[in-house]
This record gives structure tokens, C-alpha cells and sequence, in this order.
């Protein structure tokens, strides 16, 4: 029965099912029909993949001691507000922009030229949220990738702070953990990864504005689609400092929640249409890229569970993962598990015993640690890792005559990688959160399989010579 088709991948060298196998790689023009039995390439099921030692001892190096620093110094600049002072040289957002340069610059001296950093500046107009145009900078560090630099993958964390009214730009904004907890991360990790070379290139990005509309992201994205960047994956960090929410609730100091769409931003009404007719609402970019990282940044890896929550963001709230979102890039927002809201967008003040606003003394800076690490090892795994297959299509015309068939075939296009050794094909049931079982099909590029596309979810990624394999590609419907 085919709703059985996932449930039995392992040890199926018992079954009968049939993988046809059509190539169109430089070493052949197609493939003879291979029975998965024969193949030695038999359904398994999905096991996580064994870090790298590397990749272990770079999140060694992730300090607490230099997350806290950073954080203490962001919190001196009094506020961050976006509307504050651009040239006072020691209080606002402009001197701490210029602290985030110096200390990217700082950074890319260590990366033997492959790291350049950038002030992308533009002047946001007039809006409910800015009341005269003003100058907004991102500060944004690009660490090259060697085999295939044009592939992208972003982190970011939001520089500027607020208080209650978020049209206060001279009241102290401390901003410790929104967002001076993100900034932290993204200025360790661009330290660490700054030595090492990667095939795909990370940027590592503070961007501004955020609280008045995410400004600062929406340009960064926008400037990023116009040149044609490939962004197969974007982080935000935003609130990711504290541990527990000083309510009484149980601290939950080990936990993350990865926040990432349903259906995708950037779908128009006939992709709708055609999820109507055939599911895959829970399978947009972003979901893939949330799967790719609970496989890739286990708890015995980072000392954190990822929550992955199928949710845009905290109810009907935002971040910067939007603005790539509004692009077509799969982006996802981390931030800790349970917010204090006495301690965020509120002036620092004691009403009746209690303490209010964004301060330092209510961040811990282990726990931040933690959230970089769970970033730091997927981004490591993203540019390391094959890219995610473009053009993957399923096609659905039946043979003439027919109305249907049983068949199931994937075309997809070839991998730039060198290092390239094939494909699997995944499969699931359309209830699992998750993909559980894989065919190797060869460094092919179109397959077909005798499995019914009515009863299960489809998809395929690459697979190189190390056995690394990328995020899953989820097919297109064509005829």
C-alpha cells in the first residue's frame, strides 16, 4: 500500500518498488532501469549527520565573556534609537554604528583579505514611525565563499533600541537584550568564522531601524535581490539573551525558538492555488531551512533544543527575517523561549518594586552563547555543505489516454559544486513534521519513481563526496 511507502524505507531491499533512472550528467545520456534492490542504493531512513571535529572546536571558542562585553558597551551609547544623535561621538545610534565598524574592521584584518566590511547607508522618508527623513546604516560584514560564492547566507541582529514611545529618541534605551543580545552574536560569530574559508559566502550583518518598521533589513534585502544575490538562508537574532522571564516561570535556559512561515511571504495567488490542489503549504523554503538546522545543530552540538514553532513570528509581531522574506529568501527568526515584557520597549523605571526596561543585569550571556552556537553550526553546515538543487520540478501530465498515474517524476537542475557525488530523493508521509526516509538516485538530474505523488511529500538534495548533504529543494508543479 502506498500510504506505507515512508513508513518501510528501512531494509527495503525486500521490496519490489522500482527506481527508474533517466541522467543527464556530462558521464552519461541515461541510466537504465535500476531496482532499488540491485542498486545497493536502497530507501533508508534518515539519520543526523556526524559533525565536523572542526566545527567542534570552533564552538569551543564561542565566550560569554566577549558576548557580555559587547553587550555592556552597546548598552554605554545610552540609546540606540534610530532618530538619535548621528555625530555625537559617544551617545546615540551614530557612535554606536561607528563601534560596530571598527570592530568588523577588526575582525576582517584577520581573514587574510577573504572578509570586506561596508556602512550601507540610505535616508529613510517621513513616516508614522520617523518623523523627518533620516539617515539609516547598516554595517555589513561579507566573508567570500571559494567553490561557489554565489550563494549567500545571512545573519543579522537589529543595532538601534527603543523605549515605550517609539518616538523617544533621547531617554536612555539600554537595549541589552533587544537587540543588543543579537548584535553580540553576529560580532562573535563574524570573529570566528573570519579565519576559516567556506564554499559558500556568509555575511554577517547589524542593521538598523528595525523598530521603527525594519528599515534597515527591508533595504539590506531589497539591495540584495536587485543584484541578484542567491540568499538560500537568513537569520535573525533578535532577543536572544534571556533565559528565563522573571515571572515565575521555570527558567528555560537550554531552549531556542526558531520562528519560520507557513505559507510563504513572497507566494502569489496562483502558487496558492495549485497548494490547494496538492499541499505543501508546510514546505516553503524556510521549512526546509528550519529541518536543515535541527539536523544540523543537535543539542549534543550546541547545548540547545530548537523549538522550531511553523509560525511567521510571534503572534501578529515581526523582525528583520521579514524583509528577506518579502524577497523570496527562506529566513527564520531565533529568539529566546519566553519574553519579560517588563524588560522590553520600556523606559527604565521601578513601579511599585518592580523593575522596567532593557537592562544588561537581566541578560545571560552563557545562554546567548548557546543561541550562537545553534547559529554557528548551521551556518557552518549551509557554506560548507552542497547548495540546495534549484529548478526541482514535478511533473504530472499522465501518459496519453490516462488520466493519471503512479508514476512520480523529478527534474531538477545540476549542482555548480566540484565536489558534487549525486542526489537523494526524500520522501515523507504529508502528516510528518519531518523527512524520515532517502533514495540515492546517482549525479543524475531527473528520476522516476513508482511511488504515487497523492500520498506522499517529495523532495530532493545533494549529496557530496564527504557525504555533506544540503537543505531540501522542494518541487514545483509543472504539467
Amino acid at each position: 500500500m502506498e500510504n506505507k511507502d515512508v513508513q518501510a524505507q528501512a531494509g527495503s531491499a525486500r521490496m519490489g518498488r522500482r527506481t527508474f533512472l533517466t541522467a543527464s550528467a556530462a558521464t552519461a545520456v541515461a541510466a537504465p532501469l535500476i531496482s532499488t534492490a540491485l542498486a545497493g542504493t536502497a530507501d533508508a531512513a534518515i539519520l543526523p549527520p556526524i559533525p565536523d571535529p572542526a566545527l567542534f572546536a570552533l564552538l569551543r571558542q564561542i565566550d560569554p565573556d566577549r558576548i557580555k562585553a559587547t553587550i555592556l558597551r552597546l548598552v554605554q551609547f545610552g540609546t540606540r534609537h534610530t532618530a538619535s544623535s548621528q555625530t555625537d561621538p559617544v551617545r546615540g545610534i551614530g557612535a554606536a554604528t561607528n563601534w560596530v565598524f571598527s570592530q568588523m574592521q577588526a575582525i576582517a584584518a584577520t581573514s587574510s583579505g577573504r572578509m570586506t566590511v561596508q556602512k550601507q547607508t540610505f535616508v529613510q522618508p517621513v513616516s508614522a514611525t520617523i518623523p523627518v527623513p533620516t539617515t539609516i546604516t547598516n554595517v555589513i560584514a561579507t566573508l567570500k565563499g571559494t567553490a561557489s560564492p554565489e550563494r549567500f547566507y545571512v545573519i543579522t541582529g537589529h543595532l538601534d533600541s527603543r523605549v515605550t514611545d517609539v518616538l523617544n529618541f533621547t531617554d536612555d534605551a539600554p537595549g541589552a537584550d533587544d537587540d543588543g543580545s543579537g548584535v553580540a552574536v553576529v560580532l562573535e560569530l563574524a570573529r570566528l568564522f573570519a579565519t576559516h574559508q567556506f564554499s559558500g559566502t556568509l555575511v554577517f550583518a547589524t542593521v538598523a531601524g528595525e523598530e521603527q518598521g525594519l528599515y534597515g533589513s527591508s533595504f539590506m534585502a531589497a539591495q540584495m535581490k536587485a543584484a541578484g544575490a542567491d540568499v538560500q538562508g537568513m537569520f535573525s537574532n533578535d532577543i536572544v539573551g534571556a533565559s528565563q522571564a522573571f515571572d515565575g516561570t521555570r527558567p528555560d535556559p537550554f531552549s531556542v525558538r526558531l520562528f519560520v512561515e507557513g505559507i510563504p511571504t513572497a507566494v502569489t495567488s496562483q502558487q496558492i492555488s495549485i497548494m490547494q490542489s496538492t499541499g505543501g503549504e508546510n514546505d516553503g523554503a524556510t521549512h526546509q531551512l528550519a529541518r536543515f538546522v535541527t539536523s544540523v545543530a543537535p543539542f549534543v552540538l550546541t547545548g540547545m533544543n530548537v523549538r522550531v514553532i511553523w509560525r511567521r513570528d510571534r503572534y501578529l509581531r515581526g523582525s528583520d527575517h521579514i524583509s528577506f522574506q518579502r524577497q523570496g529568501y527562506p529566513a527564520a527568526r531565533l529568539t529566546e523561549p519566553r519574553e519579560n515584557f517588563n524588560h522590553e520597549h520600556q523606559d527604565v523605571k521601578v513601579v511599585n518594586g518592580v523593575q522596567f526596561g532593557d537592562l544588561a543585569e537581566f541578560v545571560d550571556y552563557n545562554y546567548t552563547a548557546r543561541v550562537a552556537k545553534v547559529n554557528g553550526a548551521a551556518l557552518w553546515a549551509l557554506a560548507t555543505n552542497p547548495s540546495t538543487p534549484k529548478g526541482l520540478v514535478i511533473h504530472t501530465a499522465p501518459p496519453a489516454g490516462f488520466p493519471g498515474t503512479n508514476l512520480t517524476t523529478l527534474g531538477w537542475n545540476a549542482n555548480p559544486e566540484p565536489s558534487l557525488a549525486g542526489y537523494e530523493v526524500v520522501m515523507r508521509e504529508t502528516t510528518a513534521p519531518d523527512w524520515t526516509s532517502a533514495i540515492s538516485v546517482g549525479n543524475v538530474t531527473t528520476v522516476t519513481l513508482d511511488i504515487s505523488k497523492d500520498n506522499v511529500q517529495f523532495g530532493v538534495r545533494a549529496v557530496d563526496t564527504a557525504g555533506h548533504r544540503s537543505p531540501v529543494a522542494f518541487p514545483q508543479v509543472v504539467n
